[in-house]
């Protein structure tokens, strides 16, 4: 799930929380099990090159604290584990403006690349359109983040205005390994 189809999934959540005294909603994401085949790999660059089930690529830079990139080859199969979760609140009037991220990688323990990483971010995003003949809302957040989307329940969306403002919380975990190729 990306942080966009997070906040798409709260959305109404947010809206009802605001309407409802003001609660804070977490919506809990699918954990997502991922198999994709390494390509190419740019030891210099630290760039890998992933080919999943359905064909695409994509390319991953690897940071330079991740021990054991060398070992990773064309062939390999990386396994990802992937689970994110988005909490939404209404800001408090007065409250700081949040623009936070905090993280942590642990390596794995093999022979191989892998290990966890994990990685949150919260921002006060305030909306600034709402369309109700579509009907959808517009929020804008620090560093040019803005998002829109479809707002299913038009009761909870009445409930909000322009320039109200919610501080959004994503959690996003990673577990990756990777596995000899079968050349």
């Amino acid at each position: 799930m990306t942080k966009a189809m997070g906040v798409g999934i709260a959305l109404a959540a947010v809206l009802h929380a605001a309407s409802a005294a003001a609660q804070v909603k977490t919506i809990t994401g699918e954990t997502q099990n991922v198999t994709a085949t390494v390509e190419a790999v740019q030891q210099s660059s630290r760039l890998v090159t992933l080919k999943d089930k359905e064909g695409n690529h994509h390319v991953l830079y690897v940071p330079t604290d991740v021990k054991r990139f060398d070992t990773v080859k064309v062939g390999d199969t990386l396994n990802l584990k992937y689970y994110e979760n988005v909490t939404l609140r209404p800001h408090e009037a007065g409250a700081k403006v949040l623009d936070e991220t905090t993280g942590a990688r642990t390596p794995g323990t093999g022979d191989k690349a892998g290990g966890t990483a994990a990685v949150q971010r919260t921002i006060t995003a305030k909306i600034t359109a709402i369309d109700m003949a579509v009907p959808s809302v517009t929020f804008t957040g620090p560093n040019g983040w803005n998002y829109s989307s479809r707002v299913e329940d038009k009761a909870a969306l009445s409930k909000v205005k322009v320039g109200d403002q919610f501080d959004i919380t994503w959690t996003m975990a990673i577990v990756a390994g990777m596995t000899e190729g079968t050349k």
